[in-house]
């Protein structure tokens, strides 16, 4: 089949279907706009003469969506934009287009499709899931993604994440394979995801069970955090928000991601401050530490012991790092194979990986799943261990900006409270810090860029949903089952 575009203007269009796909993410979600986007974006792909020509567009319309949607990624190059600033066009547009491949593939493999639009959007789904997965994986700016905040993600709890994906997909491919029947069956399909979603979110959820958390967010600039003049500041805000006077006594105090100045392997007097600022409470802090010339972005439990001296309940260590943030994939084989240092977490340049995600007991508070910044995009963390009482992440955010990123990683978050059944505590440097319930309301949240404090009675958890329990098949057999139709369209043409 070929196009009936003038020469020429196909990139251009699938350019622009995926800034209009993009535009259903947070914080704009214009679901609508994203919708007709994926559609355009489907019909141009699908009528595209060739292979060559459909991964081409595949690849320009993956390009405008992840320019769009992921234009936070230029926020960490400005903390230091005199030395830096000069990069973020270029991982910008470096990352959009590599993560283009992925769609670029599924644009290539639907080019001998019977059922090219059909062919596509199988091939998308499949394609987006993997991305979420090779190379450490980066689910994130999924076209499942445009329902977050509206009734249809309450779906994630029976498919996840991919239940949503192929909703989206299938909504936008109906009425350009089938026009206006088609049109019809993704009026229905939508009516009903609205309904359903909308029905499920006014369920009741457990009474919160007892226990005041409280969310320390000091607002710490990531440009001044580190600075010697202001590092024993922001560390001191730390403690006055901790002994700040309360309504009711926390059970339990929780800082952000890299909260202390210090090692927690040489932190001077700093945990007899904390200890004495908290009062008795225990206080979840994020730290870093070393090990040799290994180091770790870890979570640690603070409490008093009996002798009045600050005790280590427990330490966690970020297993999942942030590739060229984090770490250099390959770094080690550098150091080992070409003796360059740089790029080596065991010569002291970036972090190491923990063994992997694990619950921590906190007695009457329950068994909780640590997360560390972008751990909490992946949906399967939660799964790798024995069901916990309610999930905690710590995080900085400052690091991207107050436009798009911080919102982009909250809404991931609350996805993760549909898919689980669990309530989520998050507690970021400059926000937004909040607490959400297991069916991802938020309940209590301090926006970005404001110094505070939360107190708040921990949610209670539902018991496991579909999701919880069968992870991606039930997503899965709905994929395959559009695959074999369209096999059977295949096999019936000969």
């Amino acid at each position: 089949m070929h196009t009936p575009l003038r020469p020429g203007l196909g990139p251009g269009l699938a350019l622009l279907a995926g800034l209009a796909a993009a535009a259903g993410q947070v914080p704009w979600s214009l679901w609508p706009l994203a919708l007709a986007g994926y559609a355009l974006g489907l019909w141009l792909v699908a009528t595209a003469p060739g292979v060559r020509a459909a991964a081409g567009r595949a690849w320009l319309f993956g390009c405008g969506h992840f320019l769009l949607a992921l234009h936070w990624i230029t926020e960490p190059f400005q903390v230091d934009a005199a030395r830096d600033g000069w990069m973020a066009p270029f991982a910008l547009v470096l990352m959009a287009a590599g993560l283009a491949l992925f769609w670029a593939l599924a644009g290539a493999v639907s080019a001998r499709a019977p059922r090219r639009v059909l062919g596509f959007a199988l091939a998308l789904a499949a394609a987006e899931w993997a991305r979420g997965r090779v190379l450490s994986g980066f689910p994130w700016a999924q076209p499942g993604h445009i329902w977050l905040g509206h009734a249809p993600e309450q779906l994630a709890a029976w498919g996840g994440a991919e239940a949503l994906m192929l909703l989206t997909l299938a909504a936008a491919a109906l009425p350009v394979a089938a026009r206006w029947r088609g049109a019809g069956l993704a009026a229905v399909l939508l009516a009903a995801a609205f309904g359903l979603g909308a029905w499920q979110a006014r369920q009741p959820v457990p009474p919160a069970p007892g226990p005041v958390i409280r969310l320390v967010q000091p607002d710490a600039d990531q440009m001044l955090k580190w600075q010697p003049e202001w590092a024993g500041a922001f560390f001191a805000r730390h403690l006055d928000l901790t002994a700040a006077p309360a309504a009711r006594r926390p059970d339990l105090i929780v800082w952000p991601e890299t909260a202390v100045p210090f090692l927690l392997n040489e932190p001077w007097d700093g945990l007899e401050r904390m200890v004495a600022a908290a009062d008795g409470v225990p206080i979840v802090f994020g730290v870093q530490r070393t090990e040799g010339l290994r180091g770790y972005n870890s979570l640690a439990v603070l409490d008093r012991g009996a002798d009045g001296a600050p005790a280590l309940r427990a330490v966690y260590d970020k297993h999942h790092l942030v590739p060229f943030g984090e770490y250099i994939p390959g770094g080690d084989l550098l150091v080992d194979w070409l003796s360059i240092p740089s790029f080596a977490p065991k010569e002291g340049y970036g972090y190491s990986a923990g063994p992997g995600p694990a619950l921590l007991d906190l007695g009457p508070l329950g068994r909780v799943l640590p997360l560390i910044c972008y751990e909490a995009v992946f949906a399967w963390f939660p799964r790798a261990v024995a069901r916990p009482d309610w999930m905690l992440q710590i995080t900085n955010d400052a690091w991207f900006g107050d436009v798009s990123g911080p919102y982009q990683h909250l809404a991931l978050n609350r996805l993760r409270t549909i898919e689980t059944g669990l309530p989520l505590v998050r507690v970021a440097n400059t926000g937004v810090s909040a607490v959400v319930d297991a069916r991802g309301r938020v309940v209590a949240e301090l926006g970005l860029n404001r110094m505070g404090t939360l107190d708040v009675a921990l949610p209670g958890a539902l018991p496991p949903t579909p999701y919880a329990r069968w992870g991606d098949w039930p997503a899965a057999v709905v994929w395959l089952l559009g695959l074999g139709l369209l096999l059977r369209r295949r096999a019936l043409r000969h």
